[in-house]
């Protein structure tokens, strides 16, 4: 398990543990955390797992994949932080990231 926080819009820090090998989506909504909905089950279909990943985490979550830079084209506040949580994979180097969420 890693630890991941999860700081949503009214800037509460939710820190929760993870299974390796889940989506952070998955994550999220299994720890019901305000605004990361996954309407689309983790599908990239829609942005209601938008999420905004710090600079120095990109390197482990890796970069969007075009499905994805397609849904965030059309998502608000979007940012070259901007990542949809279902395509992020919780890896054991994911350890200790958070990430803001980006209330859809």
């Amino acid at each position: 398990m890693v630890k991941v926080t999860f700081v949503t819009q009214d800037g509460a820090a939710h820190e929760v543990e993870a299974e390796v090998g889940w989506k952070l989506m998955e994550v999220a909504v299994n720890e019901s955390i305000p605004g990361i909905y996954g309407d689309c089950g983790g599908q990239a279909q829609c942005a209601t797992c938008h999420v905004h990943v710090p600079p120095e985490w990109r390197p482990i979550t890796g970069e969007r994949n075009a499905a994805e830079q397609a849904m965030l084209a059309n998502a608000y506040d979007v940012t070259e932080d901007s990542r949809l949580s279902c395509q992020i994979i919780v890896s054991e180097e994911l350890d200790g990231v958070t990430v803001d969420v980006v209330d859809s």
